[in-house]
């Protein structure tokens, strides 16, 4: 198994995983242009992308998978609530969120969030024994959420924001409500409070993202997980909007 992401933060995000014959988009918040030029940096073209999975409907995940999906004929896959929201495509796989299902090589597990969408899930992907795991967008820990992550082989978290710095900005209150409410985003406080609850034993990769531009960095990410988790701070990465991440081999023990 192997995943990579094309971007992710603010101006847009995009993830791929891929196992044996099967490769899945979670996710698109690109221009057919933009997301043409991100793939072939990682070697893949789009025709080679099996389907698109939809965490929610925000514009930074969702504004470039109709237009893709249609350029290329792939299909579409969301809960039942996000497909109610994503306008422009004929028809799209709506999936129960509290039921796993496959697709090509994949189980594919949703995972209900805490956030301020019609229906949001994130996902665990499952094959042949081994397990990656992509939780961003959510405001709030829940239970579940601990249970889904727990045993991971991969794993790629949100830590969106410090919360002093957000606090401080210049955005306005209404803003920092919903971004440090429990239907928001995660902070790196959070983030590390929750990777302290699962059993990471068999954690390859531990990739960090949707990294606020204004309210965090890269090195304050980097810092504050290497010293909560008391590992090194080489092992872990950060996606970069800009640049997104190579490809993560992901192998059985």
């Amino acid at each position: 198994m192997k995943f990579a992401s094309l971007g992710s933060g603010s101006k847009g995000n995009s993830t791929l995983v891929q196992h044996g014959d099967t490769l899945l988009m979670v996710d698109n918040g690109f221009s057919i242009k933009e997301t043409d030029k991100r793939l072939q940096r990682l070697g893949v073209v789009a025709t080679d992308i099996d389907a698109i999975l939809v965490t929610h409907e925000h514009s930074d995940h969702v504004c470039g998978v109709a237009r893709f999906a249609k350029r290329y004929d792939i299909p579409v896959w969301a809960s039942h609530g996000t497909s109610k929201m994503i306008k422009k495509l004929d028809s799209i796989n709506s999936f129960n969120s509290h039921q796993s299902f496959n697709v090509g090589d994949f189980i594919v597990e949703p995972i209900p969030v805490p956030h301020d969408a019609r229906e949001p899930t994130q996902f665990a992907f499952k094959s042949n024994e081994l397990k990656f795991a992509l939780m961003t967008d959510t405001g709030s820990v829940t239970q579940h959420m601990v249970d889904a992550l727990t045993d991971c082989d991969a794993l790629l978290l949100e830590c969106n924001y410090d919360r002093d710095m957000l606090l401080n900005s210049v955005y306005p209150e209404s803003l920092k409500r919903r971004v440090m409410g429990d239907w928001g985003h995660l902070d790196n406080q959070q983030a590390i409070g929750l990777l302290q609850r699962l059993n990471t034993d068999n954690l390859q990769h531990l990739v960090l993202a949707h990294v606020s531009e204004k309210n965090n960095s890269h090195d304050l990410v980097l810092d504050s997980v290497s010293a909560a988790i008391q590992c090194d701070r080489a092992w872990l990465q950060v996606i970069d909007q800009e640049q997104g991440l190579d490809w993560c081999s992901v192998k059985q023990n």
